[in-house]
């Protein structure tokens, strides 16, 4: 499991979702996450020495894992976690949000470089390598 206390969570789907909280507890063996403020259920109780008055509690139930999505600390979007084992043999964790951005951008500027070699490529002749008189004329 993924999830760890203390990760900022969304809810995607139940009575409760779309709201965000912290993961207060994670249950790996019933792949179950308790959350602050979510899932919250009624529950009548009898008095006892804990609770002399007894009455009706409010009480945080664990939610299922794949109900919930980790929020990127950087952009606030719901993001996939990764792990990177870097060069000196450490492993971190990353978001997917946050590397998958950097990808784009990258790719984007390889793009816009090929459209302008291509656009060079146009303008010169291929005998002499100069601009072409009537490439610019028409």
């Amino acid at each position: 499991m993924k999830l760890k206390r203390e990760d900022k969570v969304i809810v995607l789907r139940g009575k409760d979702k779309g709201k965000t909280g912290t993961i207060l507890a994670v249950l790996p063996k019933e792949n179950k996450v308790l959350v602050e403020n979510i899932n919250v259920v009624k529950r009548a109780t009898k008095p006892s020495q804990k609770n002399p008055r007894g009455g009706i509690l409010d009480i945080t139930k664990p939610i299922d894992a794949s109900k919930v999505m980790v929020l990127d600390p950087a952009s606030g979007k719901p993001a996939r976690i990764g792990y990177e084992v870097k060069a000196d043999g450490t492993k971190e964790r990353i978001f997917k949000v946050s590397s998958n951005h950097e990808k784009r951008a990258k790719s984007a500027e390889k793009v816009e470089k090929t459209k302008a070699v291509k656009a060079d490529k146009k303008d010169k002749t291929p005998e002499t390598g100069k601009p072409d008189a009537k490439a610019g004329k028409k």
